[in-house]
């Protein structure tokens, strides 16, 4: 896990979200259980994407979009955890965190997305929105570093 959150603390820095807002924080902390989630639940590997959306011409607002895929066709199934349970509070999680999630069908797989809206920045209004810009990204597979579509994350001990 700790491979997914360096990958995800620079493609924030790189977008100009600093590794101190909290906005980076929260992102980290949905990175963290939405690949968790996918790895330990499915067995499977799990390709983990985030997507910024543009605001105005100073860059800031817009939504950061993360997805996480994996091959299991299975949906997420949210459960509510009891007392001391340390298992069951994943989606949950997502759920107070997020402003918005959900999940859909990816190929022979699925894909559980969330996003969290930038912050308005002080004495003005969020521009008109110009699009979304895919962050750069690196594919980490077995040792081996190539470039993108994507971050692949597995169960490797």
């Amino acid at each position: 896990m700790g491979r997914a959150r360096r990958w995800a603390r620079s493609r924030l820095v790189g977008s100009g979200i600093g590794d101190d807002e909290p906005l980076a924080e929260t992102l980290i902390l949905l990175i963290s259980e939405l690949v968790t989630n996918a790895v330990v639940h499915t067995g499977c590997p799990a390709v983990l994407r985030m997507l910024f959306g543009g605001a105005g011409a100073s860059g800031a607002g817009g939504t950061v979009r993360v997805e996480v895929a994996d091959a299991s066709d299975c949906p997420p199934r949210p459960r509510h955890a009891e007392g001391d349970d340390t298992n069951g509070r994943g989606l949950e999680l997502v759920d107070g965190l997020a402003d918005r999630w959900g999940w859909q069908p990816e190929g022979a797989g699925k894909q559980i997305w969330c996003e969290v809206d930038r912050s308005v920045p002080a004495g003005g209004p969020m521009g008109a929105p110009t699009g979304v810009q895919e962050a750069p990204k690196v594919v980490v597979q077995g040792g081996e570093v190539c470039e993108p579509p994507s971050c692949l994350f597995t169960n490797l001990a």
